[in-house]
């Protein structure tokens, strides 16, 4: 079988399985587009797609959690208010947009198909382009991540090692929910958190510090379980092996509630270790509000998943910061 006969015998292949997931007819044409676009050679880059190819709506988690990890500290944040700033635009708009933009260059086959519109499938800006895209992101966050503090610069690094060891060969960890979920969890969560409070206080963070940064790291594999829900299609024809592809729908959505629920108990102990009772209860209230809306999610996940991200997930970063302001010194 030639070149043109076996891409051909693929696309027929590959229409009947669209077909067979409920895909309309003008979807499946954009979705065959798109799958044409993402190994085209040359250089493209259409610069209205460079900020939609750093998802800034990612951006937040790892900027709160930054923010969060100074406000443990109990650090006065007006004084230290240039560091402030550039830790959450490190821990944002390059450092997080990096690990988006990286993403999207290795998992461009599988957005051809759940997300045909995304910059890299849509044409707008070719795979070589977007390797640029994502050097410029690294070297400047670098830059930055040193004029904070040398050490800093190690974190940064180690964060780059971890954003490929998701996304890129050999390790690919996204390919299983299970290690994939949790190393996004670590990354935008954990290191953010103990990146802002090292930044400020240049030292070892507290116990507490460390111990809420982990528990809230492996919560947030609950977050990246329910953004999950969006790929299913693409996933299941890809082989990649998300937890709402292993589960199934209403059983992910049960294991992403309860990983939730569990971290911000964890985390509502330490505060009554701390004696800090009101922002414990302010946490307790936090999580109380977000079990009927769980129940929502758990009816329907499929369709309630994106809703539940949110505003249910709003909540839980809520509480992170309840948490920072209960631990401080």
């Amino acid at each position: 079988m030639n070149g043109h006969n076996a891409i051909k015998s693929e696309h027929t292949a590959l229409r009947s399985t669209l077909a067979s997931s409920g895909v309309s007819p003008t979807r499946e044409k954009l979705i065959l587009q798109a799958i044409e676009n993402v190994n085209k050679p040359g250089l493209r880059l259409d610069t209205s797609a460079i900020l939609p190819l750093m998802k800034p709506v990612t951006w937040f988690p790892p900027m709160w959690a930054f923010a969060c990890g100074v406000v443990s500290t109990g650090e006065p944040i007006l004084s230290n208010w240039s560091i402030l700033l550039a830790g959450i635009i490190l821990a944002g708009p390059l450092m997080c947009a990096m690990s988006q933009t990286m993403n999207d260059y290795f998992d461009r086959e599988v957005d051809a198909i759940n997300e045909p519109e995304r910059p890299i499938p849509s044409g707008r800006i070719s795979k070589q382009a977007s390797w640029l895209i994502t050097f410029t992101l690294i070297m400047t966050g670098f830059i930055v991540a040193w004029w904070i503090h040398p050490y800093v610069m190690a974190i940064a690094f180690f964060g780059v090692l971890m954003s490929h060891a998701y996304s890129g060969p050999p390790l690919r960890a996204k390919r299983n929910g299970w290690f994939g979920n949790l190393i996004v969890g670590l990354a935008y969560e954990g290191v953010a958190w103990l990146t802002g409070s090292f930044a400020i206080t240049q030292g070892v963070p507290s116990s507490e510090s460390i111990a809420l940064a982990v528990i809230f790291s492996l919560g947030a594999h609950g977050i990246m379980t329910l953004n999950d829900f969006k790929s299913i299609v693409g996933d299941n024809i890809r082989k990649v092996a998300s937890i709402p592809v292993q589960l199934g729908e209403r059983k992910a959505a049960i294991l992403a509630a309860v990983v939730m629920d569990v971290a911000q108990l964890c985390a509502l102990g330490i505060l009554l270790w701390k004696s800090a009772y009101i922002t414990a209860g302010i946490s307790f209230i936090l999580l109380l509000f977000q079990l009927p809306m769980q129940n929502i999610l758990i009816r329907n996940p499929k369709e309630k998943a994106v809703w539940y991200n949110a505003f249910g997930t709003l909540l839980y970063v809520l509480s992170m910061m309840v948490c920072a302001v209960g631990i401080r010194p």
